[in-house]
């Protein structure tokens, strides 16, 4: 599963109509079907101006009216207008979607102004669809709104010609008779009823799927990511307007067996318990926590705004070194409490390390998903092809496994955090694993036999030593010869002092050249 938690906000305001009882990812696919719907608006006008006054005239010597180039001309022109501006101007969710509502009636206007300037001609068509009736079934069906600003906006749209027909006899125009326009325009006032069916199906499919996704008090909004195990959502908490983060965990990775999924759920709430103690700034606040209706485990976290340290050195290249110890030192204040709480992370590497912005700091670590990673106990005869296993399963890379977890043996403790760590800071300072020659395989014998070069000799340029050997010192083979836990490896971080040149101000700096959508004013509430 994905451990990055995307920087995703909601950009939509509460919205107590109808519409607010659908998902959030439904509303923006239907606000894309506007953008399609306008667009294909503006290609038939389009095409009705080309057939028009140009290619009917070449072909078959029929030639339109001015005032019906002329509208076909407008139709082309307002339709592509306003194409472009629900296509590219930043409108929010809801505004986008009640916007589809006036581009349909906009279409209609224009539609029945052509309809007008050849009223000769609408008596040819009893009988057949009018493109007033295609229109309100098109707009159904591509943008469905709520049934009762369907009906509403149909009826209008139906409406039009009648009006415009009334409007002309006033004026004194030659006009149908009242029979032939009742036949051509009543099938309009039928399908602008039809129409409501499609809506009414669409409103009950969202909110059908709004309760499913109902999580406790938060409801699931847009999904981030998805792997192996589960997905993650972006969430929002249905009384305090908070955005969250909601990891699933689904029931098929929970076990093979009802007694195993059992286990696994009474595993994981034990380890949700734990992480809901940790206190330290840096390490990832956990809100809530339960069982799906489907059986699936979820847990709901705080929402961060940032990158996670793999994708930031894999996109912007090595860290200096007093940034590196910048970070690391709040690395070691998360962990140093896990530690001294009697938890061991697991699965400490890049992916799961968030580089935050919170509030006005900047370079702000996060560290995710404590206790969540099984450690499997194997023979040592077969350690290395089962850990291999695991890794792919669980971990997705052996390159941050302490030989202990490798062999599978039973003493794995805080110390393997700690190799972690160091595998963590190599890269860090070098945009490399430890090992990296070969396959998984070969890594993870390296893991155990080889032993690193330093981080200066792979980078091919001189740092600090004080940082050069506290890595190597991490990447002991034997967990005695390391730091013996983060609170140690934090003292030795703080004693390197090598972050004096790197600050919050540097920080915002860098931020605000490589992440500027991150790292502009905050919003006001």
């Amino acid at each position: 599963m994905p451990d990055v938690i995307a920087p995703r906000l909601s950009t939509a305001p509460p919205d107590t109509r109808g519409s607010s009882s659908l998902p959030e990812d439904v509303l923006t696919e239907q606000a894309r079907r506007i953008v399609l719907f306008s667009g294909v608006a503006a290609f038939m006008w389009s095409f009705g101006l080309a057939m028009d006054g140009v290619i009917l005239p070449a072909t078959i010597g029929f030639q339109a009216t001015r005032g019906g180039l002329l509208l076909d001309a407008i139709g082309a022109a307002v339709t592509l207008g306003v194409f472009l501006f629900v296509r590219f101007v930043h409108l929010h969710t809801h505004t986008k979607c009640l916007a589809g509502t006036w581009v349909m009636l906009l279409n209609a206007a224009l539609i029945t102004a052509l309809e007008l300037s050849t009223v000769g001609m609408i008596t040819h068509a009893v009988g057949r669809p009018s493109w007033i009736a295609i229109l309100i079934l098109a707009a159904a069906m591509i943008m469905p709104s709520t049934p009762r600003r369907t009906l509403i906006a149909s009826l209008v749209a139906a409406a039009m010609g009648p009006i415009g027909m009334g409007i002309a006899w006033l004026s004194g125009w030659m006009v149908p008779t009242l029979g032939t326009m009742l036949a051509i325009y009543l099938p309009n006032f039928i399908w602008a009823v039809v129409a409501t069916l499609p809506s009414a199906m669409f409103q009950r499919m969202g909110r059908q799927l709004k309760q499913a996704r109902a999580l406790g008090s938060y409801e699931l909004i847009e999904q981030l990511g998805a792997g192996g195990m589960g997905s993650v959502w972006r969430a929002r908490h249905r009384f305090l307007a908070r955005d969250a983060a909601v990891k699933l965990v689904k029931v098929e990775a929970l076990g093979d067996t009802d007694s195993a999924a059992q286990s696994q759920l009474r595993r994981f709430e034990r380890e949700a318990q734990a992480t809901a103690l940790l206190r330290s700034q840096h390490s990832i606040r956990l809100f809530d926590f339960g069982t799906a209706d489907d059986g699936s485990f979820y847990y709901v976290m705080e929402l961060l705004e940032g990158r996670d340290l793999e994708h930031v050195v894999k996109d912007f290249g090595p860290l200096p070194p007093e940034r590196v110890t910048f970070l690391l030192k709040q690395i070691c204040h998360s962990l140093a409490e896990a530690h001294a709480r009697g938890m061991v992370h697991r699965d400490i590497k890049p992916a799961n390390i968030f580089l935050c912005r919170m509030g006005l700091e900047f370079d702000f670590i996060k560290v995710l998903d404590f206790g969540l990673v099984q450690t499997r106990k194997v023979d040592v005869s077969t350690a290395v092809t089962e850990t291999l296993a695991t890794a792919q399963q669980l971990i997705g890379t052996p390159a941050y496994m302490a030989p202990e977890v490798i062999l599978g043996k039973d003493d794995v403790d805080r110390r393997a955090d700690v190799y972690a760590i160091g595998c963590v800071a190599f890269y860090l300072l070098t945009g490399t694993r430890v090992f990296e020659d070969g396959n998984q395989m070969q890594a993870l014998i390296d893991h155990v036999h080889t032993e690193p070069v330093s981080p200066s000799t792979r980078l091919g340029r001189p740092l600090p030593k004080e940082l050069d050997r506290l890595v190597l010192d991490c990447l002991r083979k034997k967990p005695d010869d390391r730091p013996q836990d983060a609170a140690e490896l934090l003292d030795r971080v703080v004693a390197a002092n090598v972050t004096g040149a790197w600050s919050n101000g540097h920080a915002r700096v860098w931020w605000e050249a490589r992440l500027p959508e991150l790292a502009g004013p905050l919003v006001p509430n």
